[in-house]
């Protein structure tokens, strides 16, 4: 085999391949030399708060904006050089895709269909299995301008998956839902890498990411500021903490003690909770600490191992909340939507 052929290969390992990406609006450089390896049947999570260069990143990884320097691949296809062959492999979610607010969902999904050269009778087939696939069959025949925002949200994933592409954009899909149709659309994209799908999820909600994510970025103003699997980066915080609490309050001071000398650690009490809390580096300690507080007599009420929340690690990492936004990085999330549609 070639030395060029190889790299052919060995590109294709990757469903995205993207190497010191880059985008400017004007003054504004809303993605600074991002770097991104997505693995071939992957739930990749993108996460950042709004206006940190998530949904552009995407945009330019779907051939919807040319990068002003870099390069990106989709199963070793360059996004620039071969943009038709990567949209036959892509599937990509923005906000609602629809074609008439006043056609029903079944008739918006057979005219994607038929967009996309299947037959009269297969786009009518396709449209009622993903109706069925997203719980909106009952609702087939409804316009969608009286679908809520959660039905609007399931069509759109409906829409995208027509062509059954091997490589999914989902740009903030659940943004605005209830609990309940949120859990229903991770139930989804959980099946989508069973059926053998790689999905690329942006979103700023942290435990989505710690939900479905094999692997995170963490984007904060255009650049990775962190990569790994939600284990590494919650490693990257630090230690995991112990909480426990006694059953008998008297025996605060004792149980502290043993968890201190076992653990050879500090600890801290909350009196009102009656509860002990200590960083906590190995969790097979706790075998050992259970057994000397049984050999001292102290009886415990719970005891937990919490690791740092993702929470933590965004905190961490980029200074702020995931969720945080200051007014000029709302302002770039606009700049840039009105820039990029």
């Amino acid at each position: 085999m070639s030395q060029h052929s190889q790299a052919g290969s060995q590109s294709r390992d990757w469903a995205i391949e993207a190497r010191g990406l880059v985008k400017d609006f004007g003054d504004n450089r809303a993605v600074d030399g991002v770097d991104l390896q997505v693995a071939t049947g992957s739930i990749y999570g993108v996460l950042g708060p709004n206006g940190a260069g998530k949904t552009t990143a995407v945009r330019m990884l779907a051939t919807l904006l040319k990068p002003d320097a870099g390069y990106a691949r989709i199963f070793g296809h360059d996004v620039v050089k071969e943009p038709q062959i990567v949209r036959q492999l892509i599937g990509v979610t923005g906000q609602y895709a629809s074609v008439d607010e006043s056609l029903s969902a079944t008739e918006n999904l057979v005219i994607f269909s038929r967009l996309l050269g299947l037959g009269r009778a297969e786009a009518y087939r396709k449209a009622a299995d993903l109706l069925e696939e997203f719980g909106l069959s009952e609702a087939a025949k409804r316009p969608l301008k009286k679908f809520s925002g959660g039905m609007r949200r399931r069509l759109d994933l409906a829409a995208s998956l027509i062509a059954q592409p091997p490589l999914i954009f989902l740009d903030e899909p659940t943004t605005g839902l209830d609990p309940r149709t949120r859990n229903q659309m991770w139930d989804t994209i959980r099946r989508l890498i069973k059926a053998g799908s790689t999905v690329l999820l942006t979103t700023q909600y942290l435990e989505e990411a710690d939900q479905l994510a094999d692997r995170i970025a963490v984007i904060d103003h255009g650049r990775v500021v962190a990569e790994g699997t939600v284990d590494e980066l919650k490693s990257s915080v630090g230690t995991s903490s112990l909480q426990l609490r006694v059953q008998n309050p008297l025996q605060m001071e004792l149980a502290r003690q043993t968890v201190e000398q076992v653990l050879g650690v500090k600890s801290s009490i909350s009196a009102e909770a009656a509860k002990i809390t200590a960083p906590m580096g190995n969790a097979d300690r706790v075998t050992d600490l259970l057994i000397a507080l049984r050999e001292v007599g102290v009886s415990l009420a719970e005891l937990s191992v919490q690791k740092p929340t993702l929470d933590e690690v965004f905190l961490s990492i980029t200074g702020h909340g995931a969720t945080e936004q200051s007014a000029s990085s709302s302002a770039q999330s606009i700049q840039m939507e009105g820039q990029t549609i």
